[in-house]
Parts: structure tokens; C-alpha cells; sequence
């Protein structure tokens, strides 16, 4: 049987560049976004494949439609990517009422509870690998990043208490840490492809932090652009 890994926002940009990563390299993938259109589930087999489920993970609902799915397939989970985002423009004291909430509630509250659904078996089993997808602007205040940065931080933070907290028990805990990249978020800009990171690259990050040998991990990776932040 294959190995498995959870790839949330996985449809798209990053999350499907990981998700196709591991894929090629032998793994059965889970990937979960609101919506899996044109996805098809083709079930467990010897060939590594997609597993797509739908669920919005901005509620403690969506997380338990992912994990019942999860459990259903009595297989453990080898590789967690919290990876579900989303990025509203604006600032603190101006910003649309409940972007807060929705930005928290994605970006952060998801992971919490996504990884605290699975992380029991990884302890048990003394064996796992968590990455955190976080973003220059967990570390950087942008001044229309409003609550984006906020949660970005919050994520940071997460990822560096899980990492204390799992130490004993062998399981790495990554924060990766990309600056802009060319997905579909950017769709209509005109600068030029350069400028940004291509979600393989992030993919191709990923895989490296998780071939590395079982005594070593690559707790946080900062990537950017070669000419910079944009």
C-alpha cells in the first residue's frame, strides 16, 4: 500500500504542486478544498493517485468531513500539509467587519484542529512529518496585510510550539515560509513571471524538507523571489 499524505487546499497553486510532488514519487495524496470538480476520486489501488474531498475547513464541520474521510480509510497519515489559505486585502482599522474571523478561521483555526485530529496516531505510531505553509508575511507587516498577516504570524507560532511539543515523540514539524508566488491569486497582474516563485518550487522545497534522514528537520524555510518581495 502506498504511503499517505493530506494536502489541504489542494485543488490548485501550491497545494496541487505538492500534492502532484508526492504523487510522482509514490505517495496516494488526500486533497481537500471547497469545491473538487474535475477532480476524480479513483479510490485505493498500487498506483499513487488523488483523493479529493470537499469540505470548507473555515468550520469545525468542514474539518470533521475531512477527517471522518481521513479515518474511513484506515491507513496512516505519513505527511500532513496545512496548507489552506485565503488573502483578504486591507488594514486593521479598515478592513470589511468579520475579515478577522474568516482569516483566522481559515488560515489558522484549521490547521489547529486538522492537526490536532491526526497527530494522536502519528504520536502513537512515533512517525510523521507536519508543514505548516506560512508566508513571508508571518514574519513581515505589510501595511494593507491586515488580518492576513496577523493569521500568517498566528501560523508561525503554531508551528514553532508544535515543533517543541513534538520533539519526543519523532515527528517533524516544518513552517515554510514563501514569498509571492504565481498562482491563480495573482491572475491579472503585469509583472513579468520572473518576478514571482512557480508553485513547483515551493513543491520541490516540500520534498526536500521530507527527504531529508530521520535525525534531521528543516524547522522553518524562507523563499523568495530572487530580486526580492514584491
Amino acid at each position: 500500500m502506498n504511503p499517505l499524505v493530506v494536502v489541504t487546499g489542494g485543488t490548485k497553486g501550491i497545494g496541487r504542486a505538492i500534492a502532484d510532488r508526492f504523487v510522482s514519487e509514490g505517495f496516494d495524496v488526500v486533497i481537500c478544498a471547497r469545491s473538487v470538480e474535475g477532480i476524480p476520486e479513483t479510490g485505493e489501488s498500487t498506483t499513487p493517485s488523488l483523493l479529493p474531498v470537499a469540505a470548507d475547513l473555515s468550520s469545525r464541520a468542514g474539518v470533521s468531513i475531512l477527517l471522518n474521510y481521513i479515518h474511513s480509510l484506515s491507513r496512516p497519515v505519513d505527511v500532513l500539509v496545512n496548507n489552506t489559505g485565503i488573502f483578504y486585502p486591507g488594514q486593521i482599522h479598515n478592513e470589511a467587519e468579520g475579515t478577522f474571523e474568516q482569516l483566522m478561521n481559515t488560515n489558522v483555526a484549521s490547521a489547529y484542529h486538522l492537526t490536532r485530529g491526526l497527530v494522536g496516531d502519528m504520536i502513537t505510531r512515533r512517525q510523521g512529518h507536519i508543514f505548516m505553509m506560512c508566508s513571508t508575511a508571518s514574519i513581515t507587516a505589510y501595511t494593507n496585510g491586515g488580518s492576513y498577516c496577523i493569521s500568517k504570524f498566528a501560523l508561525l507560532g503554531m508551528s514553532r510550539v508544535l515543533r517543541e511539543e513534538l520533539k519526543p515523540h519523532d515527528i517533524k514539524v516544518t513552517a515554510i515560509l514563501p514569498g509571492a508566488t504565481l498562482t491563480n491569486s495573482w491572475a491579472g497582474t503585469d509583472l513579468p513571471e520572473e518576478r514571482f516563485l512557480k508553485p513547483d518550487d515551493v513543491a520541490d522545497s516540500v520534498w526536500a524538507a521530507y527527504s531529508l534522514s530521520k535525525s534531521a528537520v528543516i524547522e522553518e524555510m524562507l523563499i523568495r523571489p530572487q530580486l526580492g518581495d514584491i
